[in-house]
């Protein structure tokens, strides 16, 4: 039986939710993301971020960089490519294990972008402060 595309809030919700599993196991993005105490809090947020991103229904009140530029802040300025390229490479393998589709390639897409714009104004937000 094939996978399906990621079509409803619920899959995103999924998508979130297992993929955070594995960044909260992995050891070098995992400290950066210890300091959150509400994860089903942070998985409705970023099931909103997602669902506006993907189906363009949902409005995302929030901005991601001023979350990614405080975390570096408390991690002393190490946030580097490398986390930007394990957490991708999570992502990517999240979706493969779960879904397959137009939605899924569009999921893939967006991250890549994401990921190479909040590095870009993290590194930016650096030589500002």
């Amino acid at each position: 039986m094939g996978k399906k595309d990621i079509k409803t809030r619920d899959d995103i919700f999924k998508l979130v939710s297992t993929f955070y599993a594995k960044v909260r196991l992995n050891e070098i993005l995992a400290p950066f993301f210890d300091r959150i105490d509400d994860w089903e809090e942070h998985f409705e947020r970023l099931t909103n971020f997602w669902e506006s991103s993907l189906f363009l229904k949902t409005k995302y009140l929030g901005d991601p960089l001023v979350a990614h530029a405080k975390a570096d802040r408390e991690h002393g300025n190490k946030i580097s490519e490398l986390h930007f390229g394990v957490w991708l490479n999570l992502w990517f393998e999240t979706i493969e294990e779960l879904f397959e589709g137009e939605t899924a390639e569009n999921a893939k897409r967006r991250a890549r972008k994401m990921g190479t714009f909040l590095y870009m104004q993290i590194f930016k937000a650096r030589q500002n402060s």
